[in-house]
């Protein structure tokens, strides 16, 4: 995936300040601008922060998002502090006491609530603060219409640790609807089942959600149906269908003109803006096959570890080489690029086309602007971590 600016600034970078994380914040806030735009009015749009929580990232796609979604007491502190006064939604499994009171200290007035148990919790913490909130039982609710089928990610559906199954979801939203709990008010319904899904699959699975919280006749004022939309790695070019979408979603709520969708995506947002960048230390032969060693890794982008895929790349060739030893290159035409790591997991991408590849290239991972540094094994080594740098966003910075 080419992107101009971001190419000529990691080319201007110097070898000491690589590996880097980049990103584009406009094309972010561009991003953004089309998925709010294919939205319905009465469709809620929840940035979910642990695809990325990097406060310039939160605050770009702040005129986008009508809150963010947190699953822990640290992310709760770190988005109240970089986007101040935004609406929370405060979700996740094990919530702990002292979580919860901080939520509630801090004037978060929306609960997901994974469990009975959570849920007693949370009436009791609630009633000692004073505080009235909004909760939304989170319904482990089977589907069996092959929807989920395509996810990467399975939330739902099936035996997970996430959410209620539907008759204990059921009990909770009676007990809320008939004022066991005077300082909870039932708000809807929340149901994120699957990750990594099209929109033909999201549809209809957000469809069988609404049908069965309206199904339960309760009084509901929304119903969050997750996120999950498929991000590509094998094409960087390709989006997912946000028309489709939000034409979907459309016509859903005109079937229910007293609810309220709220989705809550986090990669498809944000995947895009960022690029890993990183330079050839090494280039090898073994069994007859060709090997690149970077600087940084897996450490550093978990991502194609965690995922089992490889990172999309493009290579950016150094003319220069400053050393007095031969400069090593590539024979054929196809190369692995690993890290730095003592372990064979430390692959970022297989087979790359890049002949003539040499130590001293640089090389630019795209889509690593989610689930990329801040879910990696960053200590494993202690190797220097990568800079960051925030294009259209003011000064850089490193970290």
């Amino acid at each position: 995936m080419i992107n101009p600016t971001v190419h000529d600034h990691v080319r201007s970078l110097p070898a000491d300040e690589l590996p880097a994380y980049v990103y584009d914040l406009a094309s972010l806030r561009a991003h953004a601008a089309v998925v709010r735009s294919a939205l319905p009015e009465r469709v809620e749009l929840y940035y979910a922060a642990k695809a990325n929580p990097e406060p310039e990232i939160l605050a770009a796609l702040g005129p986008y998002v009508d809150g963010y979604e947190v699953s822990s007491g640290g992310e709760l502190a770190h988005v109240a502090r970089a986007v101040p006064g935004r609406p929370l939604a405060f979700g996740g499994p094990g919530k702990t006491p002292d979580e919860v009171t901080a939520a509630l200290e801090g004037g978060v007035e929306r609960f997901h609530v994974e469990s009975v148990y959570e849920l007693r919790m949370l009436g009791e913490l609630a009633r000692r603060t004073g505080r009235r909130v909004a909760v939304l039982p989170r319904v482990n609710l089977p589907l069996d219409d092959g929807s989920l089928a395509g996810g990467a990610l399975a939330m739902g559906g099936r035996p997970t640790p996430f959410g209620m199954d539907p008759d204990q979801a059921t009990e909770v939203v009676r007990a809320l609807a008939d004022g066991t709990y005077p300082h909870l008010e039932l708000r809807g319904v929340h149901a994120h089942l699957a990750s990594g899904l099209e929109a033909p699959g999201l549809l209809a699975a957000a469809e069988a959600v609404v049908r069965w919280a309206v199904g339960l006749g309760a009084p509901l004022a929304e119903v969050n149906v997750g996120g999950g939309m498929h991000v590509d790695y094998t094409a960087p070019e390709r989006r997912f269908d946000w028309p489709a979408y939000g034409s979907g979603l459309a016509r859903l709520t005109e079937r229910h003109p007293d609810l309220t969708l709220r989705i809550e995506p986090g990669r498809a947002l944000t995947a895009y803006c960022g690029w890993y960048a990183t330079e050839v230390l090494d280039v090898k032969r073994s069994h007859g096959e060709e090997f690149a060693i970077v600087r940084g890794g897996t450490h550093h982008l978990r991502t194609p570890a965690t995922k089992g895929h490889d990172q999309p790349c493009s290579v950016l060739p150094v003319d220069g080489w400053p050393h007095p030893w031969p400069r090593p290159g590539a024979e054929g035409e196809h190369i692995t690029l690993a890290g730095q790591l003592c372990t064979p997991k430390d692959t970022l991408a297989r087979r790359v086309p890049a002949a003539g590849l040499r130590a001293g290239d640089r090389v630019l991972f795209s889509l690593a602007g989610a689930y990329a540094w801040n879910i990696s094994h960053h200590d494993f080594l202690m190797h220097p971590r990568p800079g960051f740098h925030f294009l259209d966003a003011g000064p850089e910075h490193g970290v």
